[in-house]
């Protein structure tokens, strides 16, 4: 009884310390804003609506030189798939709100690349001011 509660004890902390990184992710996210990255996604929420944000998008696309490779849109979603020169495929995803504001996702590879989102989101942000 004894060699099983140290092993949960110890269990219990590991995983302890494993969320601990993912909490401070969350709120450092917070504190910058609306911008969060999670899981590999830089996720946003743009006041405006979502003509707007698909029409920054794709101007930020081609400045920043990406292959457009497909993108599909209606009154309530968008998305474009591009690649980069390395061939990385980035993923960006528009959701319109019930507020008029648009939900905004970035996602380059498989697993994500936090500055990479960051430099596209960015570039985003300018078309919209």
């Amino acid at each position: 009884m004894q060699k099983g509660q140290i092993i949960l004890i110890l269990l219990l902390i590991s995983t302890a310390a494993l969320l601990q990184g993912c909490v401070a992710v969350v709120v450092g996210a917070g504190a910058a804003g609306t911008v969060a990255y999670v899981r590999g996604d830089l996720e946003s929420v743009e006041p405006k609506d979502i003509n707007t944000v698909y029409q920054a998008t794709l101007k930020a696309v081609e400045q920043l030189e990406l292959s457009v490779s497909k993108k599909t849109k209606d009154a309530m979603s968008a998305e474009i798939v591009a690649h980069d020169s390395q061939d990385k495929k980035i993923t960006i995803k528009l959701g319109a709100t019930a507020e008029g504001a648009t939900k905004l996702s970035v996602r380059i590879g498989t697993f994500g690349s936090e500055t990479k989102s960051r430099l596209i989101y960015d570039q985003i942000k300018k078309n919209l001011e």
